[in-house]
């Protein structure tokens, strides 16, 4: 076993001087764009949401046994690779790159894994590489499961893929400069990694679910759309029939959605009643009571993939914010139950780094 050399750790850790924090639940730990391997053997699997990791045992250059962690993705992006429980055992010599740790500790953020003499996994976001469509014969009717308002334009039912057009949901809002108001800026300025609520398993909700890779499931319930995401297995209702939030409507993480079809092709929705939160995986705050989101829903003549566009109006900001993402639909899609999520993890963080007492009572 060899710990492999880090070659960019003094670069990054004179990048990490100079530039600003990036607050996200993975930058706030580590470098984006740098580079890392470790070679060792593992000592503990902990494959639960919302990241896998492995620890291992390694030596360094001098000789000396040192204990490594490795971060992966979720459970679901990694089961869309084939990448399973039981693929990495306790005792497994295995080799890993990645980016690391900002404050030069052995951590790794797993990008490829290889497993002596067997597996190899190709990057931490298996699976959200999607192609285009296969040619087929198939049209939108092959996918749905029937259309029960027939004053709507088409059938939208059925399981549509998230992962078209992914990017990761950290820094992804236009425009740039993020548009702050004075006290939004000082928030965003005082988050730390630890304030991610995801990280605790708590439900990201709207408006970051928009942005999340997984797939999601339509089906036509006359008055209103149900939509399930596979992450967090959340059920969000989109009212067609023309109705109001009613007065005594409570906040919640998915909110209040309304929707109409503004032409054959494009479905607006928009939704209010939310709970504060997180704009991004990055730390932008929402004020929840005060904010708004309009998404176009905006599908190809086919009707076999669609651009969606959510535009964010919130009083922290001086200008709205706009996120872009695509869904399609893929043959043999359907939502599966996603793994429970675990915040084992996330209490042992603080556990080990002496700050779960603080946490706890804050």
């Amino acid at each position: 076993m060899k710990l492999a050399t880090i070659s960019v750790l003094a670069l990054v850790l004179s990048i990490c001087a100079i530039t600003s924090r990036a607050h996200h639940s993975f930058a706030a730990e580590f470098v984006p764009g740098s580079s890392g391997e470790v070679e060792g053997i593992v000592t503990r699997v902990m494959f639960v949401n919302p990241h896998v990791r492995y620890r291992l045992e390694a030596t360094d250059e001098a000789g000396a046994t040192q204990e490594w962690e490795l971060q992966l993705t979720s459970v679901t992006g990694l089961r869309n690779s084939e990448w399973y429980l039981d693929t990495v055992k306790v005792g497994d010599t295995i080799s890993a790159q990645g980016e690391v740790a900002r404050d030069g500790s052995n951590k790794l953020y797993a990008r490829r894994i290889n497993v002596e003499g067997g597996r190899q996994l190709g990057g931490s976001a298996g699976g959200r590489s999607v192609p285009a469509l296969e040619e087929s014969n198939l049209t939108y009717e092959d996918y749905g499961y029937g259309q029960i308002n027939p004053e709507r334009p088409f059938d939208i039912s059925g399981a549509w893929n998230n992962s078209f057009r992914f990017r990761v949901t950290n820094d992804d809002l236009e425009p740039k400069p993020t548009p702050f108001t004075d006290q939004a800026r000082a928030m965003f300025d005082a988050t730390v990694h630890y304030d991610d609520y995801s990280l605790r398993c708590i439900s990201p909700g709207l408006p970051r679910i928009i942005g999340a890779p997984y797939t999601m499931e339509i089906a036509d319930a006359g008055s209103h759309y149900l939509v399930v995401h596979e992450e967090h297995n959340l059920p969000r209702r989109i009212y067609m029939d023309g109705r109001e939030p009613p007065e005594n409507t409570q906040p919640s993480s998915l909110g209040y959605s309304i929707g109409h079809w503004e032409s054959d092709n494009v479905l607006v929705i928009e939704s209010t009643h939310l709970l504060p939160g997180w704009l991004d995986g990055g730390g932008l705050p929402m004020t929840g009571n005060d904010t708004r989101i309009v998404e176009r829903w905006e599908f190809a003549d086919d009707r076999l993939s669609m651009d969606r566009v959510a535009t964010f109006y919130d009083s922290y900001y001086t200008e709205p914010l706009v996120r872009r993402r695509g869904s399609q639909r893929r043959p043999g899609l359907e939502v599966t139950e996603m793994a429970s999520c675990d915040p084992q993890s996330y209490y042992l963080d603080l556990f080990e780094n002496g700050e779960i007492e603080d946490r706890l009572y804050r």
